[in-house]
């Protein structure tokens, strides 16, 4: 007859059948794959767990650092001067330049 007691205890709350329930929980814990079971999952996770980063995402990283790097550029001077300008009435804009730069982003 097997020694090991599979029924449930009579009184579930009780110190002896939370010790038996604590007791099977470690030994199920304690339990190893088997060789052949590891080796299924080393050559499962070799074959799936691999990562491809697109070419564009790494542009980007590398796009994102160099900005990260740059210097601040301070344009507040020259916000104010063409603010000074614009309110005086004597700002005169680059129509030529405005127009190559409506159809550079246009074409």
């Amino acid at each position: 007859m097997n020694s090991i007691d599979t029924r449930a205890p009579f009184f579930p709350n009780s110190k002896t059948a939370q010790k038996k329930i604590q007791d099977a929980s470690q030994a199920k814990a304690l339990q190893r794959n088997s060789m052949e079971r590891q080796e299924q999952l080393n050559d499962i996770a070799s074959r799936d767990a691999k990562v491809s980063i697109p070419e564009s995402i790494k542009d980007f990283s590398r796009i994102k650092k160099a900005v990260d790097t740059a210097p601040e550029v301070d344009n507040s001077a020259r916000i104010a001067s063409l603010r000074a300008q614009i309110q005086a009435g004597t700002y005169k804009p680059d129509y030529d330049a405005v127009a190559d730069k409506l159809l550079a982003s246009e074409y």
